[in-house]
C-alpha cells in the first residue's frame, strides 16, 4: 500500500509543470514616474511598459467633509486584450465611490424601462384583493382584550 501512494505521490511531482521565472520575458519598463507631497497630501504616477500597458493615476486628500484621511482619485489604464482590442478605462474615486467609464464595462437598460403587461396585471389583481380584504367585516371569533 505505502508502496502504492508513494508511486502515485512521485507521478504527480514528476508531471507538474516546472516555473521558471526567467523563461517568460517581462516587458520592459519604458516610462516610471512617481510624485509625492511632502505631507502627502497629494500623489501622482505614470507607468508605461514596452507591450503598450499603461496607467496613470492622481489622488489628493479631502479636506471638507469627509471621514479624515480620505483621498479622491482619478487615472486611467489601457492594454491590449488578446484578441487584439485596446481596452480603455478611465475612473474617479471619491465621495461618491468608485466610477468607472468604459466602453468596455456592461452597460444597464435605461430606466424607467417598459413594464410588461403581465406585471401590471399582477400588480393590478393585488390591488383588487387587497381591496377586498379590507372591505371584510372584522371575524366574529375573536372578542375585544
Amino acid at each position: 500500500m505505502k508502496l502504492i501512494v508513494l508511486t502515485c505521490v512521485a507521478a504527480v511531482a514528476l508531471a507538474s509543470p516546472v516555473y521558471d521565472q526567467h523563461s517568460a520575458e517581462t516587458p520592459k519598463i519604458l516610462v516610471d514616474e512617481r510624485h509625492i507631497a511632502d505631507d502627502a497630501s497629494y500623489y501622482n504616477f505614470q507607468v508605461e511598459t514596452e507591450d503598450g500597458i499603461t496607467r496613470q493615476e492622481s489622488g489628493a486628500t479631502i479636506k471638507e467633509g469627509s471621514a479624515e484621511g480620505a483621498v479622491a482619485q482619478s487615472g486611467s489604464v489601457s492594454f491590449t486584450l488578446p484578441d487584439g482590442q485596446q481596452f480603455e478605462m478611465t475612473f474617479v474615486a471619491d465621495e461618491n465611490g468608485f466610477q468607472p467609464q468604459s466602453s468596455f464595462l456592461p452597460v444597464a437598460p435605461e430606466f424607467p424601462h417598459e413594464i410588461p403587461q403581465f406585471v401590471l396585471d399582477q400588480i393590478e389583481k393585488a390591488r383588487l384583493e387587497d381591496e377586498a380584504e379590507s372591505r371584510k367585516a372584522p371575524s366574529s371569533r375573536y372578542g375585544a382584550p
